[in-house]
């Protein structure tokens, strides 16, 4: 872990560190503004947006996954500081041969928020719920579980409760990432009696086996979560979690510096000298695990062709789009898989920035006075994209030079993310912070063809090519690692060739925090567990 003090900050080093603290809130202002007291063992995170969902199973955003590991428990979980797989609420598994056949060994006298019993029918109930779209509980979108699984009920045969603390799972064909895939909060496990209770409005009554349990959500401003007294875990520190919702970067920031809360969330590169200038605070940089991109509809003109598609790669001066828009706080990305994930191909390189290149492209694609097209924007900053309308408005002057003529449309982050998935843009900013650390999680994700069908999909090019799905798919099957990098490494190659999007930027999201906050580990994912985290007096 490592606390930046600094400005000057080493483009390629792995910064992980720690933030979190505590405090209460007894008044607030129209749009989430904090006012008044603390208390010693209450934390209020501001964060520039709110959730879309507390059921993970339906969820795809990440302001929604980081309440939602606090309140659920998954089979198995990353360690703190690293890539490992360790045991959560499974304490052992093993395999067959083939890869097909899992068996979990399950903890015992482990109880749900409302009471009930956590036991291996509840995860036959959770597993049936996500793979069926004839179950009567599974209602909504559950997106990750088709990227991940292929469809419903896809990659998995079936779920069964051998005992009460033995459950079986068995594959259709071999799943390299399979374990790292179940670590993933989407995967959660929920109470069978409270998604029986609320079915549909269960998004807005969540209930696990997680450190903290669900208190209340007063949409648009806040998301209070309380101390799990019976948790199977460590002991919990803290009494409340207050997930607080102030849409303004500078806003969040005087919030921090005037100590009514504890830690600001989503923070621009602009902010950092201010950070670094106040003993109180500390500024944290989490590690490049994302990748922010410019999404072009293949399916629509002129987007279909590749041409046109190389030429607006050709328009786009990533080393200045740094500098500029992210005041150097991020790197130029190369390819879709962030640089720290095994199978990177460091082979693959951008194309280089010529207007005279994009215009001899366009021509040739009989575009030779350029054309008129949108450009998508969510209203609020995410992770990889920390100011999205300095972006834009980049990406607009960018193309402008080549007579591209760009018109910049804006969206709240739920209505923005339903509409590119109906796939009703032309071009669009969108990004993603990996799940698990295989480069399954990036490479299926956005180029699969089973990944383009509307309302699911995640792959916003809605790009098509049948020999990337059969590497994919091998890639999957096979369980040698070395083996699998030679494949992935050979996507890279092949997904630069044809554009589909154009991969921009590697962000390290920026965070500030009180110094009182301490015990806070983030993990590459950026879905933060607060079970460790306690505040220290002044």
């Amino acid at each position: 872990m490592i606390k930046i003090k600094s400005h000057s900050v080493i483009i390629g080093i792995i910064v992980i560190v720690a933030l979190i603290v505590s405090f209460n809130f007894e008044n607030k202002l129209s749009g989430g503004e904090i006012l008044n007291s603390q208390k010693s063992k209450n934390l209020i995170i501001a964060r520039s947006s709110d959730s879309i969902s507390l059921d993970p199973a339906i969820t795809t955003d990440m302001e929604s996954f980081k309440v939602c590991v606090n309140i659920y428990d998954t089979l198995v979980k990353y360690e703190k500081n690293g890539d490992e797989i360790v045991p959560s609420l499974s304490e052992s598994w093993k395999t067959s041969e083939d890869g097909l056949t899992w068996v979990f060994k399950l903890r015992k006298n482990i109880r749900f928020h409302d009471g009930s019993d956590f036991n291996a029918h509840a995860v036959q109930f959770n597993f049936e719920r996500w793979m069926n779209v004839d179950n009567p509980y599974h209602i909504g979108s559950f997106s990750y579980w088709s990227y991940n699984f292929g469809q419903f009920p896809g990659l998995i045969k079936s779920v069964t409760a051998l005992s009460d603390y033995s459950l079986e799972i068995v594959l259709n064909e071999p799943y390299s990432p399979f374990l790292s895939t179940l670590t993933m909060p989407a995967f959660g496990i929920a109470s069978p009696d409270s998604i029986m209770k609320y079915n549909e409005s269960f998004r807005e009554h969540p209930v696990g086996t997680g450190p903290f349990e669900f208190k209340y959500w007063d949409k648009g401003n806040e998301i209070v979560l309380k101390k799990n007294y019976n948790y199977w875990g460590n002991i919990i520190k803290l009494d409340e979690v207050v997930f607080s919702v102030v849409h303004s970067s500078k806003k969040r920031l005087e919030l921090l510096e005037e100590g009514k809360i504890d830690i600001a969330d989503n923070l621009t590169p602009n902010e950092v000298d201010r950070i670094n200038k106040n003993e109180d605070l500390d500024l944290y940089l989490k590690p490049f695990f994302n990748i922010g991109y410019l999404a072009m509809n293949n399916q629509k003109k002129p987007f279909d062709n590749e041409k046109v598609r190389e030429a607006v790669g050709h328009l786009i001066d990533k080393d200045k789009m740094v500098k500029e828009v992210f005041n150097d706080l991020a790197r130029p990305a190369n390819s879709f898989i962030p640089p720290i994930i095994w199978a990177y191909n460091e082979d693959i390189k951008s194309l280089d920035y010529s207007v005279d290149k994009a215009k001899q492209l366009l021509k040739q694609a009989g575009y030779p006075n350029g054309f008129d097209t949108t450009l998508w924007v969510m209203e609020a900053p995410r992770a990889y994209f920390p100011d999205t309308m300095g972006l834009a408005m980049f990406i607009k002057e960018s193309l402008l030079k080549a007579n591209i003529k760009v018109e910049v449309i804006t969206y709240s982050w739920d209505e923005y993310i339903e509409k590119i998935k109906e796939g009703e843009h032309s071009l669009a900013l969108i990004g993603w912070t990996g799940d698990h650390i295989d480069p399954d999680s990036f490479l299926y994700t956005f180029f699969a063809s089973d990944n383009r069908k509307t309302e699911l999909t995640s792959n916003y090019s809605f790009y098509k090519n049948k020999d990337v799905d059969k590497l994919l798919k091998q890639a999957r099957q096979a369980t040698d690692r070395e083996f699998r990098k030679n494949i992935y490494r050979k996507l890279q190659k092949i997904i630069n060739e044809d554009t589909p999007a154009i991969p921009l930027v590697h962000t390290m999201p920026i965070m500030g925090a009180s110094k009182k906050v301490k015990g806070y580990t983030p993990h590459l994912t950026g879905e933060e567990r607060l079970e460790d985290v306690y505040l220290i007096s002044n």
